[in-house]
């Protein structure tokens, strides 16, 4: 490689890790930014591992996963190295039934509602556990800019049935979709790779969402579940969207 060539790669190699670090500062800025015009008082975060959300000055979060702090390292041995925040509270954050209706300030449940398998029934469960006018933080995955690209959005009626249902009757479904088109597993393996997720209860994205479709979602569970919620906000952030959703 010629000397223009060498200085022009190590150009683009600069260039590229400035372009990645102002887009994470600005990730997190956004985060906090919501995080801080919306969080007070005594609340709950859902699956935070080693990326609490900051919250501000004064609000108390306590931190809810379905493992202890030991048996998330054997089921994380991607995150060995990195703190983990402290296990408070384990429960199913889907269900929350540990805790206490009206008792939360404000629920954090980033990255989570995606790998949930009734995501109506978590909504209901996150608005009983929030007092009268708590706040629901919700970061979910753009479909459209994450490992979900080539999947196909949740059909709303997909997601209803699911409630009606049970989510059983479509896990098989959604494990085959997820070794087919994240995994890229060849097909004639696929049989065995879901065999092997099932078997592990792995922890899927289930279902995935733009925005606008993640907006249906929350007016279906308004209008038609009569769930108690209004939406404060819906906001972009590079590979996910935040929604913000009072209990009203």
């Amino acid at each position: 490689m010629s000397l223009l060539g060498e200085y022009r790669a190590r150009l683009a190699t600069v260039t590229a890790k400035a372009t990645a670090s102002l887009r994470a500062i600005r990730f997190d800025k956004r985060r906090r930014r919501l995080a801080n015009r919306y969080l007070r008082g005594v609340g709950l975060e859902i699956g935070a591992l080693h990326r609490p959300l900051r919250v501000p000055a004064g609000a108390t979060v306590r931190y809810v996963d379905r493992l202890d702090q030991p048996a998330l390292r054997a089921e994380y041995p991607e995150l060995a190295g990195r703190e983990l925040v402290r296990v408070d509270v384990i429960d199913d954050g889907e269900k929350l039934e540990s805790q206490q209706d009206g008792s939360a300030d404000f629920i954090i449940a980033n990255h989570f509602i995606e790998h949930a398998e009734d995501p109506l029934g978590t909504l209901a469960s996150h608005l009983r556990v929030l007092r009268p006018g708590g706040i629901l933080y919700l970061a979910v995955p753009d479909r459209r800019r994450t490992f979900d690209a080539d999947r196909d959005p949740t059909p709303l009626e997909h997601i209803v049935h699911d409630h009606i249902e049970g989510p059983s009757s479509s896990r098989r479904a959604h494990h085959e979709e997820w070794a087919r088109l994240v995994e890229h597993v060849s097909p004639g393996e696929v049989t065995a790779r879901v065999c092997v997720l099932e078997e592990r209860n792995y922890s899927i994205h289930f279902h995935v969402w733009t925005p606008e479709e993640f907006s249906e979602l929350l007016r279906y569970a308004r209008e038609e579940e009569r769930l108690p919620l209004a939406v404060e906000a819906v906001q972009e952030n590079e590979h996910e969207f935040i929604a913000i959703v009072r209990r009203t």
